[in-house]
């Protein structure tokens, strides 16, 4: 392994797979409302992730699950729809029970067996992380959530608590994530190590050079010193 000792994890798109749940989740709200010509779940979800990323940088911290409601509100504006409240507790729901990505756990279990301690910095509420972290079925060393920090990433601030939790110099600190624009930034201007996860091989969103840029996650059981995915014979 490099000089990494903590791997630090933006969680929803790197360890979990948040573009389909979200994508989902907003496509069935575009059906229900009749709307059978709107684009793909791809599509919803990047305009939405947009008026998200917004408004976690205006005014005072606000909980997470306030923005989703926000969001979602605003979303459903624009396009026209009719505003139903309980869809704003429906997603942060949903969100409790979305899946890690299949690569997830193994990755992470081979990257814990070679010393790696494993740390969540995630831009979420406590109560739905907690719901989250049962679903990747990995016990993390550290998990901070935008909740603990009041503040959401890419603030500077975040990522200096979570340097402060890990008890390490930033460049024994590895920070993986899919959130280019939350995360790759001001980790890198920290110090810290950054590694991309770029599950769809799209172009780079920033100007901003990863250290490391991988698929899925056994670039980083890689690179801890694990073996990568395991086949069976057949």
């Amino acid at each position: 392994m490099e000089r990494y000792r903590v791997a630090t994890f933006d969680c929803y798109g790197t360890l979990v797979d948040w573009e389909g749940g979200l994508g989902s989740f907003l496509y069935a709200i575009a059906l229900r409302e009749g709307d059978a010509d709107c684009e793909r779940g791809t599509a919803l979800r990047s305009r939405w992730e947009e008026i998200q990323f917004r408004l976690i940088q205006e005014g005072p911290y606000r909980r997470y699950k306030e923005i989703l409601v926000d969001a979602l509100r605003e979303w459903a504006g624009e396009r026209g729809y009719r505003w139903n409240e309980r869809d704003g507790a429906a997603l942060a729901d949903s969100m409790r029970s979305w899946q890690p990505f299949p690569d997830t756990r193994p990755a992470l279990l081979q990257a814990r067996e070679a010393g790696l301690r494993l740390m969540i910095v995630s831009n979420t509420d406590r109560d739905i992380i907690e719901h989250t972290i049962k679903q990747i079925g990995v016990s993390f060393d550290e998990v901070q959530v935008a909740e603990d920090v009041k503040a959401y990433k890419p603030r500077r601030e975040v990522f200096e608590r979570a340097l402060e939790r890990s008890g390490e110099a930033p460049e024994n600190v590895l920070h993986v994530a899919f959130g280019f624009k939350y995360d790759i930034g001001t980790a890198a201007g920290l110090g810290m190590g950054t590694a991309w996860v770029n599950r769809h091989l799209e172009p780079r969103p920033g100007d901003t050079a990863p250290d490391h840029e991988w698929r899925d996650l056994w670039g980083l059981a890689r690179l801890a010193g694990g073996e990568g995915p395991r086949t069976t014979a057949t």
